[in-house]
C-alpha cells in the first residue's frame, strides 16, 4: 500500500484509515457508492457499475470466498480491476473503496489476481514463475533466496506441479498453466484473492480439479477470495455467498448466503450431483433469470 505523502496543489490528501475496534476488526473490502464511467463526457460514454455499496466483514482464521455471476459485460471485471487498483480503470468515477479502512492508492502485495487467460512468463521456468513475485518484493519481506527458493518449491508442490519445476508453460497443459498462476499468486500470501473466471477455458474434468485444489488452498491460506464465473454450478459450489450481477451499469441485484458448504474431503462432481446442492443452483439459476429480465425490461422502458 503506498504511504502518506504531501499533497500536491489541487490533489486530495489521502484519507487516514479508519480507527480499527479492539472488539472488531476492519472490514477486509468496502464499496461505498462506486460508480465507474469509461470515456466520460464523450458520445462513448459508457456507466460499467453505478451505486456499488457493500461490506464484507473479517473472519479470522477462515477468512470469506464470494461467487459472482451476471450477464457478460455487466461490470464483474470492472469490479475486480477497480479492487486491484490497476491504473486502466481505477479509480472509481464516484465513490469509495477501502481495504481494511485505506482507500486503495494502486495495485498491492495483499491483493492477489488470476486471470481468465493463462499468464506465465513464457520466458520463465515454472519454479522462475513462482519465485517471481518473491523474489520482487524480496527488500519488503527480508527473505533471503534461500527461503524464497524453498517457498516456491513448496507451492509448486502444493499445486501439484512437482517433476514439472524446470519446464516452460508451452510445455505445460492449459490446467498446469493455471496451477503455475495460481501458485505464483498464493506465494505472496495475499489476503484478498481476486479470481477473474480462472477455469473457464478448461476441460470439465481438469474445471473440477482446480474447483478442489483451490478449496482446499483457500482452506490454507485464510483469504477473502472473489471469483467472477459465468457457472453457476461453480459459483455456488465455491462460494460462501452468490452474488448475481445486474446488466449494465452493474450492481449486486441479488446475494445468496444459504449456500450449502461440501464436507471435507468429498469429490466436487459427488457434492455436486446432491440434492441440496442441486437445489441451490436451481434456486440461484431462476433468481439470476429474474434479475436480469428485470433490469432487461427496465433498460428498454428507459430507452
Amino acid at each position: 500500500m503506498s504511504s502518506a505523502r504531501e499533497s500536491l496543489p489541487g490533489t486530495p490528501r489521502p484519507a487516514a484509515p479508519r480507527p480499527e475496534s479492539p472488539q472488531r476488526p476492519l472490514p477486509v473490502v468496502e464499496f461505498h457508492d462506486v460508480s465507474k464511467v469509461f470515456n466520460p463526457g464523450t458520445p462513448g460514454a459508457f456507466t460499467a457499475l453505478e451505486h456499488l455499496t457493500f461490506s464484507i466483514e473479517d473472519f479470522p482464521g477462515r477468512g470469506e470466498f464470494i461467487g459472482i455471476v451476471g450477464p457478460s459485460g455487466c461490470g464483474k471485471s470492472t469490479f475486480l480491476n477497480l479492487l486491484a487498483g490497476f491504473k486502466e480503470v481505477s479509480p472509481p468515477t464516484s465513490g469509495e473503496i477501502l481495504v481494511r479502512g485505506r482507500p486503495i492508492q494502486g495495485p498491492g502485495i495483499d491483493r492477489g489476481m488470476v486471470f481468465q487467460k493463462y499468464s506465465s512468463f513464457p520466458h520463465l521456468t515454472v519454479r522462475q514463475n513462482v519465485r517471481f513475485g518473491l523474489e520482487i518484493n524480496r527488500k519488503r519481506s527480508g527473505l533471503s533466496d534461500a527461503v524464497i527458493e524453498s517457498e516456491a518449491r513448496q507451492w509448486i508442490e502444493k499445486v501439484g506441479l512437482s517433476g514439472h519445476e524446470d519446464k516452460y508453460p508451452h510445455q505445460l497443459s492449459g490446467g498446469q498453466q493455471q496451477r503455475v498462476a495460481i501458485a505464483r499468486c498464493l506465494a505472496l500470501k495475499p489476503r484478498i484473492l481476486l479470481m477473474d473466471e480462472p477455469f473457464s477455458a478448461l476441460d470439465e474434468p481438469t474445471r473440477l480439479d482446480m474447483q478442489k485444489l483451490l478449496v482446499e488452498l483457500w482452506v490454507e491460506i485464510e483469504a477473502t477470495v472473489f471469483l467472477v464465473t459465468h457457472s453457476i454450478t461453480e459459483a455456488v459450489y465455491l462460494g460462501d455467498r452468490v452474488w448475481i450481477f445486474t446488466r449494465s451499469p452493474g450492481r449486486i441485484g441479488k446475494e445468496f448466503r444459504d449456500i450449502p458448504v461440501s464436507p471435507r474431503g468429498v469429490p466436487a462432481l459427488e457434492f455436486q450431483k446432491s440434492g441440496a446442492f442441486q437445489d441451490a443452483v436451481q434456486r440461484v439459476a431462476a433468481e439470476f433469470r429474474a434479475v436480469d429480465q428485470t433490469m432487461g425490461a427496465s433498460t428498454a422502458k428507459a430507452r
